[in-house]
């Protein structure tokens, strides 16, 4: 029979000295939360009869994880980030914000400071010969349909391996990586390469978990958007392709049926004949509806670590 100690005094103490509820100074709101925490970890220990050996394993599995770097993906996959979503949305329904493309996951994978071009641009280096060439195009509007012209549309992907520039040395700067500006019609398009997806090291911390879990860690071909125009509320979102095998079991749960995208081969592309592409091509069409808000804190991206945040413009 489990021991029972977390209504002990000595527990109750234990906790209150751990959140430094008995010293002056530190921060209120993280003294509540450590509390908050580490009372749930030793509600688990209790009610699960966490054996020394066991504890001890999962904290060097946390050492692990942040020396190999996979914290942040990790996150997705126990979907931490899909769960910031769901409240952000139930936050943007109460707050009359509702609409609009939805939100999804943005990944740890962006690098800020990507060049930008006028309404067009191409993304990859022209590296992969054998890779799929593709068009990706849309249009940027509000919630009455009206088009928003000078609007930024920040578009990053894998190449068809499932690495992503800057993490990967072998690629140039900035492959796959595009700042567009909108044009009058707020149209935007670029010139790039089908994505692959991928799937997490197999050999690392994250999927050492999935494996306890009896979860793949694979996601499927994905392209990710930033997009944004000051007085509207600024959008994280991506794209899946249709009929990839994983679109509908995506690890990281970013799937969202709006976000499902089909690629078309086509002949000739309109849009791509106006920007000098020529040929058979296959084309990957997403259209963006932003929602107004006066609020300035809505307008931009929300704060965290991303590779040369500090260093772009």
């Amino acid at each position: 029979m489990t021991v029972k100690t977390m209504q002990s005094a000595d527990v109750k103490e234990l906790l209150e000295k751990v959140a430094g509820f008995n010293k002056d100074g530190g921060n209120e709101r993280v003294k509540k939360i450590v509390h908050r925490v580490m009372h749930d970890i030793f509600q688990i220990v209790e009610d699960f009869d966490v054996t020394p050996e066991e504890f001890w394993s999962a904290v060097y599995y946390v050492g692990e994880l942040g020396a190999n770097g996979e914290a942040a993906l990790l996150a997705p996959g126990l979907g931490m980030d899909r769960y910031l979503d769901i409240r952000q949305d139930a936050e943007d329904e109460q707050a009359g914000l509702a609409g609009g493309t939805p939100r999804t996951i943005e990944g740890p994978l962006y690098v800020a400071g990507a060049p930008v071009s006028e309404s067009f641009a191409r993304m990859d280096d022209g590296s992969d010969q054998a890779a799929e060439v593709i068009l990706i195009k849309g249009q940027i509007t509000d919630e009455s349909g009206a088009p928003l012209a000078n609007a930024i549309v920040d578009i990053w992907h894998a190449d068809t391996k499932g690495a992503y520039s800057y993490f990967d040395q072998s690629q140039s700067e900035y492959n796959l990586r595009r700042r567009i500006k909108t044009d009058a019609e707020g149209r935007y398009a670029a010139q790039s390469i089908m994505p692959s997806g991928y799937g997490c090291p197999p050999e690392g911390s994250t999927q050492q978990l999935l494996n306890h879990l009896g979860r793949h860690g694979q996601r499927p071909a994905h392209i990710h958007y930033f997009v944004s125009k000051p007085g509207y509320k600024h959008l994280t979102t991506q794209i899946n392709i249709a009929g990839d095998e994983y679109t509908y079991d995506d690890f990281a749960f970013a799937t969202r049926e709006e976000l499902v995208v089909d690629a078309n081969r086509v002949e000739q592309s309109g849009t791509g004949a106006k920007h000098g592409v020529s040929g058979p091509i296959t084309e990957v069409e997403f259209n963006v509806t932003l929602v107004t808000t006066d609020k300035p804190e809505l307008q931009e991206r929300h704060a965290r670590q991303r590779a040369l945040e500090t260093d772009a413009a």
